[in-house]
């Protein structure tokens, strides 16, 4: 079953953070119900994948300002039925940030997040299942705009709430620099 990898890691995240077990088992619900889950033809939501981007340094993520949602966000984007979520997360890097030094600080998911998009021309309102990867950026910070976004930047993770006040954002945020200190730790 190509959905099997993925269920095992929402399981394997909602082990790991107790705290989010009501948005692992929505993804994980949805997921084991709809076995297009990972087209975008699937009209009630599909499985997304995106990237919560640190620099070298751990001090700076990058973010892009989306050109249709018109806000800040994290970059990432449909699966357009690839089942490797972590693979779709990283392509996504590279389409929208054109960072080519980057890699998964680990192969397990990171976070993920279930939020609605509003309907648009003859796309209904549906759902995002968001399953996101801590990306670090190994190579020089230089990045490309590209036509999905207005705006690409490096911010300081102490500044995030200058850019978005989401939630979520600030939870990946906390996420990153708990990781990043307990490597410090070790």
């Amino acid at each position: 079953m190509h959905r099997q990898p993925l269920l095992e890691m929402i399981e394997r995240y909602a082990e790991a953070h107790p705290g989010e077990r009501d948005t692992a088992d929505r993804v994980h619900d949805f997921v084991s119900r709809y076995s297009d889950c990972f087209e975008r033809s699937l009209k009630v939501g599909h499985i997304t994948g995106s990237a919560w981007i640190i620099d070298r340094t751990g001090t700076k993520t990058l973010l892009t300002h989306h050109r249709k949602l018109g806000i800040w966000l994290q970059p990432g984007g449909h699966a357009d039925g690839n089942s490797n979520v972590l693979e779709v997360a990283m392509q996504e890097c590279l389409e929208e940030t054109g960072l080519t030094s980057i890699e998964p600080v680990s192969v397990e998911i990171f976070d993920m997040d279930v939020h609605g998009i509003p309907a648009r021309k003859d796309e209904p309102s549906h759902f995002h299942y968001d399953v996101r990867f801590l990306i670090q950026q190994k190579g020089d910070e230089d990045y490309v705009i590209s036509p999905e976004s207005h705006d690409l930047a490096w911010v300081s993770m102490e500044e995030l709430e200058s850019y978005t006040i989401e939630w979520s954002m600030r939870r990946m945020r906390n996420k990153a620099l708990s990781r990043l200190e307990d490597r410090k730790e070790s």
